[in-house]
């Protein structure tokens, strides 16, 4: 940790579906010493895309939307700009989850303290700190790693439910598996400042205001712990097993693990093949670095979650010696 100036780490282990252990290690805040715990709330980074993406699927269980439907169909109020490269081809949730709609905008930086956060629309229309998200490729004709996709996605997910996305999540996503140290309140709610890291720079520094703020909540904006993450990877497990019956049914969760270009499903990233199937995500904000893991029918996951810009050579070797010692 002192090596790559990574001031503060949450790991939790699930061994054959159960949570074997959660450790945390280092400090919280580098300017006042606070320790991070098992509870310490981190911000999740791009985490938030698969977890969002449960909304979606859960939409298109009710029949409330389909994944291969141009999503301006479901959009009220702000609509994707057609063009001639949309002629044809259509944006779907489908493609958005997978990152093969086309789109633009890559990430989001974040908002300091002091900064007025956009609402959704205006993140979509450019108004905020990144430019307009709009159709710069034939959708559907390849890979390309688009935030802004997802910021669609919570545009739709807000439309087509009638909820705020942090409300729809907490009622019918995170209260279900107890994911009782997970939010997608932006800015965070003061009564959970205490419990939650600072974000630190390359040099292990507190960044300016403790933490930037993300309206992109779809698409950045999960405050959790390693803990709550491994519920959703254990929930994954069981309904894809038959052992439960869960926020997903199991048909849903297949297709939401079904590779597409990339090797990537409807959220998550996916790897390997058959019983040894993985699926898992990483996620980069300013001053946190994350990651997750998880074995889809055998029920072993990793989460990793750092408070410093460093965090991912860290996580790699963490993972690393962890993979080696499970014989995973």
């Amino acid at each position: 940790m002192e090596d790559y100036n990574v001031p503060g780490v949450s790991i939790a282990l699930a061994r054959h579906g159960k949570i074997e252990w959660v450790r945390a290690y280092g400090i919280a805040n580098e300017e006042n010493g606070q320790k991070v715990d098992v509870n310490t709330l981190f911000q999740a980074g791009s985490i938030s895309k698969p977890i969002a993406a449960l909304a979606a699927l859960q939409l298109f269980e009710k029949g409330l939307v389909r994944l291969d439907e141009d999503v301006n169909n479901y959009l009220q109020g702000w609509k994707i700009e057609n063009n001639d490269l949309t002629k044809d081809e259509k944006v779907t949730l489908e493609r958005i989850l997978t990152h093969t709609a086309g789109l633009t905008v890559h990430g989001f930086p974040g908002y300091r303290q002091y900064e007025e956060l956009p609402e959704i629309e205006e993140v979509l229309n450019g108004e905020g700190n990144t430019s307009k998200v709009k159709v710069n490729r034939i959708p559907g004709s390849n890979w390309k790693y688009s935030g802004g996709g997802y910021s669609i996605m919570e545009k739709v997910i807000e439309d087509v439910s009638g909820l705020p996305l942090e409300e729809y999540m907490n009622e019918n996503v995170l209260g279900p598996l107890s994911m009782n140290n997970s939010t997608f309140k932006q800015p965070l709610s003061e009564i959970r400042h205490s419990s939650a890291s600072a974000a630190h720079n390359s040099r292990g520094k507190v960044v300016s205001g403790l933490w930037h703020n993300y309206p992109e909540q779809a698409a950045a904006g999960l405050w959790t712990t390693p803990n709550d993450l491994a519920k959703y990877c254990i929930e994954i497990h069981e309904i894809l097993t038959g052992r439960k019956e869960g926020i997903l049914k199991k048909e849903t969760i297949e297709l939401m693990l079904t590779k597409h270009e990339r090797q990537w499903g409807l959220g998550p990233r996916l790897d390997k093949e058959g019983d040894s199937l993985l699926f898992g995500h990483g996620g980069n904000n300013k001053g946190f670095a994350n990651n997750y893991t998880s074995f889809a029918y055998l029920g072993n996951s990793l989460i990793i979650m750092t408070n410093g810009d460093n965090g991912g050579d860290l996580i790699d070797e963490i993972q690393k010696s962890i993979f080696t010692a499970y014989q995973w």
